[in-house]
């Protein structure tokens, strides 16, 4: 009779997991077809020790548990689980200690489990084998695999709840439900063959909410906030594919969620617990939390690879000898600390995927078969890690911020209730999350969204801004924009999942994975990640290469057991981010709502779950030898992290309210006691002026020793260490920044920008710094560089008249002055000069003042005794661009520097046409400044001050008191027109004139008005220039040899 191989396999796993059940009672009520069994109280300690989750489990219970099975269709009808109520609370384990502790008890009960498993196996075999000799062991095997193929699943009810401190998390899903499915991903009753070796299974998840409340100190919850996520359906595609019908684990497992929409809301108040739950994400990532102490060897046993026992202990061990370089070994310098995905949660995600799949191995013993017969096959099965994607995808994502108030009844002895007002929403659509794992050697995630934005709603602190009575529109209110919209792009984002019907598993073929990671890097660049997203690229990629090997450290090469035939494994990080073009704006609304998460987010008092250990070297470490030294050269794992911006805007306005001074105390860390009050009613400003800012990249590298501490003891300990060595032990980064300019823009009350009126021309930059690791390690050589820094500006030109100047420092004043709404207010005579109509000409045209200065590097380096800076200048030049005879403008120098100034005194100097120097001139200001770290002891060490200064021109002309001495004048009836906002460069191109390449020295040049940067400041050249003026003109020279 099948009752007889089916109902221990049901039994054992019911028995597993749940107290105080008689197994002649439930034995007797499956043989019926139904089991019904109330008010059940689940195995803890079974669940802790089988799942290794750094969490304890307080309380878990199941109100009611039914079981169905068909047994004359037992074939073609799914086996039916359905949990009614389903409560389960979890708190994080108390410490490291309890962790240890755990650890050794879950091997010890483990090791009484499968003792206990190997006891009553026999007692099995022995009850199963004589029930019906005539069926053939096969199609028992055939049968049975079916059967448990197409189980279906149903838990209505699920309460999980995880409680922290002050913290109380709780997930409620109303319904969940997993059965096997076909090709259409319709319900069916499958089974995997000779010609598909491929199962298919569905997860819908109904109304699933979860809610963030902060409990008092005697465990209650005074005030309920809003749910994080309200009653949000999602599903879930899982796709298994085996080598052969006798895997017992598939070979390719995938497991791909969907979200067509997502709806956050999150309360001041909740923010900070959100922001430790993330916190408690990333530690346990890291394994911050849950490390063992100083000291104390891991038992190879608490992390086996499979919770089944697939791997074994002796195998642990080679594995995690063979995680890092040779050279570390002779000193245990990795005997605390693993491999972040060997000791994080990756690795407890890891050991649980392929368990969720695969049955008990004492399900072949039911069957009757020789277990000798498939110890081979299952020793194949073990020596390979199957590939794992996961996936999650969410079409349209929104995350809104609310403010929170306590709000009174009318009765005096009515309870207070929380009253929130919406302030800020985020918008996000096309979301892929993906992460690819093939056991410990190789792990991938990509994340990347399409598009987003970020819009103000309502008011803030007060200021009505974006009430419903305000009728601003959307496009004011949206802050910040990246990215494309959804439905241009298309369905990118989900290109190759299992919802995407081009993908290889939705054709009838087998998908083919980048498991290299030369070929991962050439597959997907920036360029690839951008064209599938266009937003938001992140790759984050691990490896684990064995040098000597064939290529990538799979998991036959950990399995051999002999470790001298390994070679160096060598461990390799790499994070690179890519953000699309993106419109930032930051005026009077957007600031205060960000400022004002900020605050929120640091009104807490949680402890950092990672404790910072001291930096204190151990003097009793041996020394390497240089054996191992060279070794140590080969190769040093690092971190490194590469963030890019393209195409960048940047959008700064001036302040419509101010309110700055109840904010900014608190994000400096001070207690900001005081009350305001609420404001005046909003009153927008239009024209509103800014300033707008363009870059067209913005590059950022990061690279880091991936385990400094013990590299720094090691390295730190030699005599002589190399440059090589020495270079890996600071943390370097660097920044460049292409493309950057800036210029003043004006919106109208129709939502429009001016064109822009440039006040920096396009310039690149540079910048250059280390930190030394653990720098109390290398106190005793005060020759080592603690930090140092480079800084490198080949050019920058900044031109602007009197009036672009005034109404810059209008814009800054109103950030800079605290005060009401509409506190202060532009001048619009001031308005009408800088942002002059197009086509209509001034009669009384500014002079606009252009400075440059060239060949900028600053250099900087402290050590443990001093702190050093040097610089050089290559040259500075100042001019002033004036309006000339017939229309035309001339160029009137006046200050340049390098000048040779040697004949001076003749009057041959002043008229003479002088052609610009060799560019190996030296610089104009060379300096190196030298302090002591500790100003008591300067009268040993001293200070230094070097310095250089080449000739300096300066010429005084009376344009520069006319550019000094303007005010803004009215004028009669003529308004500013504003054009609507074109994508122009803040630079206007020019064609070259003959006259740019006469002298500057013998004649003003004449030149139509433009805002290039004039060819006497950007020239990259070292001349020696002083202009012949009128009589008005006077002459000072300063010459520095």
């Amino acid at each position: 009779m099948l009752e007889s191989y089916v109902t221990p396999i049901l039994m054992s796993y019911v028995n597993r997991y749940i107290k105080n059940l008689k197994p002649s009672d439930l034995q007797l009520s499956l043989w019926g077809g139904d089991v019904v069994l109330s008010k059940l109280e689940l195995k803890l300690d079974v669940l802790e020790q089988e799942l290794k989750l750094p969490f304890t489990f307080l309380s878990g219970h199941i109100h009611e548990l039914r079981i169905h099975v068909p047994w004359t269709k037992l074939g073609s009808e799914p086996v039916v689980i359905t949990i009614n109520t389903m409560e389960c609370i979890l708190k994080l384990k108390d410490g490291i200690q309890d962790d240890h502790e755990s650890c050794g008890s879950n091997s010890t009960n483990r090791s009484a489990t499968e003792n206990t498993k190997s006891s009553v196996k026999p007692r099995r075999i022995q009850q199963a084998a004589p029930t019906d000799p005539d069926l053939p062991p096969g199609y028992v095997q055939s049968l049975i695999r079916r059967v448990v193929n197409n189980v279906n699943i149903v838990i209505n009810n699920l309460i999980l709840k995880y409680v922290e401190d002050d913290i109380v998390l709780s997930v409620n899903i109303t319904s969940a439900e997993c059965y096997t499915v076909g090709e259409l991903w319709d319900r069916a009753f499958m089974d995997i063959s000779a010609t598909d070796l491929v199962l298919r299974k569905v997860i819908n998840f109904s109304d699933c909410t979860v809610c963030l409340d902060k409990r008092n100190a005697s465990g209650k919850i005074e005030f309920y906030q809003d749910p994080l996520l309200y009653k949000c359906s999602f599903r879930t595609r899982l796709h298994f594919t085996y080598d052969n019908l006798n895997s017992k684990m598939p070979s390719v497992i995938k497991i791909h969620t969907l979200v067509e929409s997502l709806k956050l809301s999150i309360t001041d108040q909740q923010l900070p617990m959100f922001i430790r739950i993330m916190q408690l994400g990333i530690a346990l990532y890291y394994g911050e939390i849950g490390n063992f102490k100083d000291g104390e060897m891991e038992e190879p046993t608490c992390h086996n690879k499979d919770m089944l026992g697939n791997i074994t202990g002796a195998e642990d061990e080679t594995r995690i000898d063979m995680q890092y370089p040779a050279q570390y070994k002779g000193q245990d310098l990795y005997s605390q600390q693993e491999d972040e995905q060997s000791q994080g949660w990756v690795s407890w995600a890891w050991s649980f995927v392929p368990a969720i799949v695969s049955y008990d191995d004492g399900e072949e013993d039911f069957l009757g078969n020789d277990p000798t017969s498939t110890l081979h096959q299952q020793k194949a099965q073990t020596l390979r890690d199957p590939i794992v994607s996961i996936g999650f995808y969410c079409t349209k994502a929104t995350v809104t911020f609310k403010l929170t108030e306590m709000q009174a009844e009318s009765s005096y002895y009515s309870p207070q209730k929380v009253k929130s007002r919406e302030v800020l929403c985020w918008e996000q659509e096309g979301t892929t999350v993906e992460a690819l794992m093939m056991g410990e050697p190789f792990f991938d995630c990509q994340i990347g969204f399409v598009g987003c934005r970020a819009l103000c709603l309502k008011g803030i602190m007060g200021v009505k801004d974006f009430e419903e009575n305000m009728n601003r529109s959307e496009t004011e209110a949206c802050f910040f924009i990246c990215g494309e919209n959804l439905s241009m792009k298309g369905l990118t984002y989900l290109t190759n999942s299992l919802f995407d019907y081009r993908s290889p598993e939705n054709n009838g073929t087998r998908a083919e994975f980048i498991l290299d990671a030369a070929h991962h890097k050439e597959t997907y660049t920036e360029i690839a990640g951008m064209q599938r997203f266009g937003a938001f690229y992140m790759d984050y990629l691990y490896t684990m290469e064995n040098i000597s090997g064939k290529g990538s450290a799979n998991q036959q090469d950990f399995s051999s057991g002999k470790s001298e035939d390994m070679g160096t494994v060598q461990e390799k990080s790499t994070k690179s981010l890519v953000i699309g073009p993106l419109d930032f704006r930051l005026d009077s609304s957007a600031v205060h709502r960000i400022l004002k998460m900020i605050v929120c987010a640091l009104e807490h008092e949680y402890e950092p779950y990672g404790g910072l250990k001291p930096d204190i070297k151990d003097e009793s470490e041996t020394i390497l030898n240089p054996e191992e030294v060279a070794s140590l050269e080969e190769y040093i794992p690092t971190r490194h992290t590469s963030v890019t911006l393209l195409k960048c805007t940047f959008t700064i306005f001036m302040a419509e309210f101010n309110l700055l001074d109840h904010l900014l105390p608190v994000i400096m860390g001070e207690k900001n006691s005081s009350n305001f009050l609420n404001a005046t009613n909003f009153q927008s400003l239009r024209p509103l002026p800014s300033i707008q800012i363009l870059v067209d990249k913005i590059n950022l590298e990061h690279s880091v020793p991936m385990y400094a501490e013990q590299l720094v003891h090691v390295v730190s300990s030699l005599t002589q260490p190399s440059d090589n060595l020495l270079h890996y032990c600071y943390a370097h980064c660097y920044l460049k920044i292409f493309g950057f300019q800036a210029g003043l823009t004006s919106l109208d009350c129709r939502g429009s920008y001016c064109l822009p009126v440039p006040i920096i021309p396009s310039f690149s930059t540079a910048l250059y710094g280390k930190l030394l690791k653990l720098p109390t390690c290398w106190t005793k050589r005060s020759q080592i560089a603690v930090t140092e820094g480079i800084f490198e500006l080949p050019n920058l030109t900044i031109q602007a008249t009197r009036a672009q100047t005034l109404l810059l420092q209008a814009i800054y004043q109103s950030w800079s002055h605290i005060g009401n709404v509409n506190s202060l207010s532009v001048n619009e005579a001031l308005m009408n000069e800088v942002f002059q109509t197009i086509g209509v000409k001034s009669k009384n045209p500014l002079p606009t003042l252009e400075g440059s200065i060239q060949n900028v590097e600053l250099k900087y380096c402290s050590t443990s005794l001093v702190k050093c800076a040097s610089g050089t200048m290559g040259s500075i030049k100042i001019c002033a661009k004036a309006p000339g005879d017939s229309g035309k403008e001339k160029l009137i120098p006046l200050l340049q520097g390098p000048s040779d100034t040697k004949d001076l005194h003749s009057s041959k100097w002043l008229n003479e046409s002088r052609k610009p120097e060799s560019l190996l001139a030296p610089d104009l200001i060379a300096f190196t400044v030298q302090v002591p770290q500790y100003m008591d002891y300067c009268h040993n060490s001293g200070a230094v001050l070097l310095c250089s200064v080449q000739g300096v021109a300066v010429n005084v002309d009376p344009v520069l008191y006319t550019w000094l001495i303007y005010q803004p004048q009215k004028r009669t009836s003529r308004h500013m027109q504003q054009q609507p906002v074109v994508a122009v460069p803040l630079v206007m191109p020019i064609s070259r004139r003959k006259d740019d390449e006469v002298s500057v020295g013998s004649a003003p040049l004449a030149k139509q008005q433009s805002y290039q940067a004039s060819e006497y400041a950007s020239s990259p050249i070292k001349t020696k220039t002083v202009t012949a003026r009128s009589s008005l003109q006077i002459k000072i020279i300063n010459i520095l040899p």
